[in-house]
C-alpha cells in the first residue's frame, strides 16, 4: 500500500544542508520550516511502515525467540527511489525497525492485521496534535483515531528495548492493563540526527469531547498546572488542582471500582519490578449531561458533539476493556452511553464517562534520577516529590488513585424495618440512653418522695391521687415507668424500654389520668403494700441492679 503523505514542501531543505526532516532553519523561515520538517516527518514515517510491515508480511510466522528482541532492520530511502523502496518527494533518509518480530507478535496479540495496521496509519495523512508533552515530544494520531505515535528520546527507546522480554511475558499473562500497548519502535535518520518515535494505542479518542484532564501522579510538589497550560484550549492539570476541583473524587460502582483498582495494584506492581518509576495517571474526564445542556444551546454543532467514536480495532485499548477483559469480539457488550468509557458520577450526581491509562512509563530510576530525587528531597520533603524510589512511588501512587481520585459510590441506607402490623418497631435504647432515662427516672421519684413526705410527716407514704378538680386544672400528668433488666435479656416480653412520658392535658375537659406507679415483679414477686390506695400501683423495669425504696 502506498504512502500517502503531503505531497507539497516535503523536497525544501532547511539551511544547512540538513534536510527536510532536520535541520537549522533561519530565523526568518521558522515557520515555513517547521512545517515542512513535521511534513517531511510524517511522510517519512509512513514511508518506512508501509515498507517494514510489507516485508514482513513475506516472512513465515513463527514463535517469539530472545534474540527477536534485540533485531534492528535498516532500511535507505533515496528520494529517487531504488530496488526495494519507492521514488518519494523528500530528502534522503534511512529508517530503522526495531525488534520487528517481536512487535508483530504484540499487534497479534491485540488482534491488530497487517493490513488494519497499515490502513490506519498509512492510508491519510498523520494527525498532528497541538498539546506537546512536558518533555517537548511530537504527537500525531492516525485519521482513525486508532494510534498515537509518539517521538522519544534515546534514552527512552533504548530502554523500550530493553523492557520487550518482560513487557512480552506480562502481556502473556495478562492482556487487560492499562499500561500503555505499544506496536512498534521505529527511528528515522536524516541530516545526521535520528528521530525515534513509537506507536501506541489512543487513550483520547477525538470525537468525544473531553471535558477536564489530568496528569496525576500522587505526589504535591510542583504539581500545579502552570499559568501558560492554563491558556490552552485544553489544558492538561495536575494533583494540586484535581484536589482542589474535584474535592470528593470520582464515584465508581462497587465493582468497577475494585476492578480499576485490583488493574492498577496488578500495573505498579510490574512497573516497580521493572524499576520504572515517575509515570503518570492521565484522566480524562466527558461529562454526559454537561454535553447534553451543551446540545440543547448550541444547534448548529449538535451533530459534531453526538458522533460516536467507531469500534477501535485493537482488543483492549479502550478504558472499560482494559480493567474488565473480555473484549474479544462479539464479548463485552459496549452501550451506546459508554464510546469506550467508564461510567462514573461526580459529587453533584452528574453521569460522567473516564478516559484512563497509564503514560510516562519509560522513566527508569537510574543513577541521574537517585540524584534529582537527593537534591529535590535536601530543599523539600521526600516523600512529596515526584522522583523517588520504585516501591515507594508505586505504594504512594496506589493510595493516592484508589482513596483520593476513585471512590466507591455510598451506598444508600436501607429503609427501617417494619413489624407484620405494618407499625415501624421500635428502636432499642442503648445503654446509655436506659442510664440516663434511669437517672432521670430515680430524681423525678425522690422529688416526688420529698415533696409528699413534706406534707404528710411521712416519707414512707406513698402520693395520694390528685382530686378530679385539680386534674381538671393545667397541671400535667405524669406517667413514669421503669422495667428491670433480669436473666431473660432484652428480647424478654417483661423487659421492656425505659421511658418517662409526660401528658400535657389540652382543651378536653376530661380528668387527667392520676400518677400512675407500677412495680413489675417478673423477676421476684413481692408482697402488696397494705396502705397502698385503689387503682394505685408500683412499676420499676429495666433498672439493672438499681434498688428503689419508700
Amino acid at each position: 500500500m502506498a504512502a500517502a503523505g503531503p505531497e507539497s514542501g516535503g523536497s525544501s531543505s532547511s539551511s544547512g544542508g540538513g534536510g527536510g526532516l532536520t535541520g537549522a532553519p533561519g530565523t526568518n523561515t521558522l515557520k515555513k520550516s517547521l512545517e515542512t520538517t513535521s511534513s517531511a516527518l510524517k511522510g517519512a514515517i509512513q514511508l518506512g511502515i508501509t515498507h517494514t510491515v510489507g516485508s514482513l508480511s513475506t516472512k513465515p510466522e513463527r514463535d517469539v525467540l530472545m534474540q527477536d528482541f534485540y533485531v534492528v532492520e535498516s532500511i535507505f530511502f533515496p528520494s529517487e527511489g531504488s530496488n526495494l523502496t519507492p521514488a518519494h518527494h523528500y530528502n534522503d533518509f534511512r529508517f530503522k525497525t526495531y525488534a520487528p518480530v517481536a512487535f508483530r507478535y504484540f499487534r497479534e496479540l491485540f488482534g491488530i492485521r497487517p493490513d488494519d495496521y497499515l490502513c490506519s496509519l498509512c492510508s491519510e495523512p498523520l494527525i498532528e496534535l497541538s498539546n506537546s508533552g512536558a518533555s517537548g515530544s511530537i504527537f500525531y494520531v492516525s485519521s482513525d483515531d486508532e494510534f498515537i505515535i509518539k517521538t522519544v528520546q534515546h534514552k527512552e527507546a533504548e530502554f523500550l528495548q530493553k523492557l520487550l522480554p518482560g513487557y512480552y511475558m506480562n502481556l502473556n499473562q495478562n492482556p487487560r492493563t492499562l499500561l500503555p500497548k505499544f506496536y512498534g519502535l521505529y527511528c528515522v535518520q536524516a541530516g545526521g540526527k535520528n528521530i525515534r518515535i513509537v506507536v501506541m494505542n489512543n487513550l483520547l479518542p477525538r470525537s468525544v469531547r473531553m471535558h477536564q484532564k489530568y496528569d496525576l501522579k500522587g505526589s504535591t510538589y510542583k504539581r500545579r498546572a502552570s499559568q501558560k497550560e492554563r491558556e490552552k484550549v485544553f489544558p492538561t492539570y495536575k494533583d494540586l488542582d484535581f484536589m482542589q476541583d474535584v474535592q470528593d473524587g470520582l464515584f465508581l460502582d462497587a465493582d468497577m471500582y475494585n476492578a480499576l483498582c485490583k488493574t492498577l495494584q496488578r500495573d505498579c506492581l510490574v512497573l516497580q519490578s521493572f524499576k520504572i518509576m515517575d509515570y503518570s495517571l492521565l484522566v480524562a474526564v466527558h461529562n454526559l449531561d454537561q454535553a447534553q445542556r451543551e446540545r440543547a444551546v448550541v444547534d448548529g454543532s449538535s451533530q459534531a458533539d453526538m458522533r460516536r467514536p467507531a469500534a477501535q480495532k485493537a482488543l483492549y485499548s479502550t478504558a472499560m476493556e482494559s480493567i474488565q477483559g473480555e473484549a474479544r469480539r462479539g464479548g463485552t457488550v459496549e452501550t451506546d452511553d459508554q464510546m469506550g468509557g467508564i461510567p462514573s458520577r461526580n459529587s453533584k450526581g452528574e453521569r460522567l464517562l473516564l478516559y484512563i491509562g497509564i503514560i510516562d512509563v519509560l522513566q527508569s530510576y537510574r543513577f541521574m534520577k537517585k540524584l534529582e530525587h537527593s537534591w529535590k528531597a535536601l530543599v523539600h520533603d521526600g516523600d512529596t516529590v515526584s522522583v523517588h524510589r520504585p516501591s515507594f512511588y508505586a505504594e504512594r501512587f496506589q493510595r493516592f488513585m484508589c482513596n483520593m481520585v476513585f471512590k466507591k459510590i455510598p451506598l444508600k441506607p436501607s429503609p427501617s424495618k417494619k413489624s407484620r402490623s405494618g407499625v415501624a418497631a421500635p428502636r432499642r435504647s442503648g445503654p446509655s440512653q436506659t442510664q440516663a432515662v434511669c437517672e432521670t427516672k430515680v430524681q423525678v421519684t425522690m422529688e416526688a418522695e420529698v415533696e409528699q413526705g413534706s406534707q404528710l410527716g411521712r416519707p414512707d407514704l406513698l402520693p395520694q391521687t390528685p382530686p378530679v378538680d385539680e386534674a381538671n386544672s393545667d397541671s400535667a400528668a405524669t406517667t413514669l415507668s421503669t422495667s428491670s433488666l433480669g436473666s431473660r435479656g432484652y428480647n424478654s416480653p417483661a423487659n421492656r424500654s425505659v421511658g418517662a412520658e409526660v401528658h400535657q392535658s389540652g382543651a378536653s375537659k376530661d380528668a387527667a389520668p392520676p400518677v400512675v406507679l407500677e412495680r413489675s415483679t417478673s423477676a421476684s414477686p413481692g408482697p402488696s403494700m397494705p396502705d397502698q390506695p385503689s387503682g394505685l400501683t408500683e412499676q420499676f423495669e429495666d433498672l439493672p441492679e438499681t434498688e428503689i425504696s419508700f
